[in-house]
C-alpha cells in the first residue's frame, strides 16, 4: 500500500503553488508571489482513520457562514470513527447550491488558537477533496484538513463548522492558522492529535 504521507507532501506542494499562481487564489493579489506556503502540522499517521457511514434522516440544514447569510446544505449521513481510542461522530452534508457534492467541515480543540476559529474542511467532493473508501468505510485523513478561503481574505464567504461537527479533542494535523510559521525541525506530532461561496470580489 502506498505511503499516505507521500501524497500529503505532494498535496502541500501543489496547494502552495496554487496559492501563488492561480487567478482564484484566496490570497490578496499583492501577497501571492512572495507567499512562503500554508503552515501545516507534521504528518501524523494516527490521524488517518476509516469511518463507518450510517444513513441519517435527511434534513435541510442552514450552516452559518463568514458572511451575513447562511448556506443551504442537506444532512444525509453520519461518519463514526475512533481517534486516539475515543469514539467520534461527524455529520455529512450535501451542498444544495450550484456544485453539489459531499461536504464535511469540523472544529476541534485547536480551533481559535492553533487553527482557524471557524473550523476547517475535511471533505469537499465537488473540488476533489476526497480520499475515497477503504472497503465499505469512508477514509478520513485529518492531515489533509484545510482552511476555508475566508481565513486568508474576508472578501471570501465560506460556510463555518456547525455545532454538530465540533470535536472535543485537539487534532494537530492539517493546516494551521494562516499567520503561523512552520514548526521547528524535529517537532513531533501530538499523539491525539467546501464548498465555498464567493459573494464579493
Amino acid at each position: 500500500m502506498p505511503d499516505p504521507s507521500i501524497g500529503w507532501t505532494r498535496w502541500r506542494a501543489e496547494r502552495d503553488n496554487l496559492f501563488r499562481t492561480h487567478p482564484q487564489s484566496p490570497l490578496p493579489t499583492a501577497e501571492r508571489a512572495s507567499y512562503p506556503g500554508v503552515p501545516c502540522f507534521p504528518y501524523d499517521p494516527d490521524l488517518r482513520v476509516s469511518a463507518v457511514v450510517d444513513p441519517a434522516e435527511s434534513s435541510e440544514t442552514r450552516i452559518g457562514s463568514s458572511g451575513e447569510e447562511s448556506i443551504a446544505f442537506r444532512r444525509f449521513a453520519v461518519a463514526r470513527f475512533e481517534l486516539s481510542g475515543e469514539a467520534h461522530v461527524l455529520e455529512l452534508y450535501w451542498l444544495e447550491a450550484y456544485g453539489g457534492g459531499v461536504f464535511v467541515p469540523f472544529r476541534d480543540a485547536t480551533s481559535g488558537g492553533e487553527t482557524y476559529g471557524g473550523g476547517r474542511y475535511l471533505l469537499d467532493t465537488v473540488k476533489g477533496s476526497d480520499l475515497g473508501t477503504d472497503g465499505d468505510r469512508l477514509v478520513l485523513d485529518f492531515n489533509f484538513a484545510y482552511n476555508p478561503s475566508c481565513s486568508y481574505d474576508p472578501r471570501w464567504v465560506c460556510p463555518l463548522s456547525p455545532p454538530a461537527n465540533r470535536l472535543p479533542v485537539a487534532i494537530r494535523g492539517g493546516e494551521r492558522m494562516p499567520s503561523q510559521k512552520e514548526p521547528e525541525a524535529g517537532l513531533e506530532p501530538a499523539a491525539s492529535t467546501l464548498q465555498e461561496s464567493r459573494s464579493a470580489n
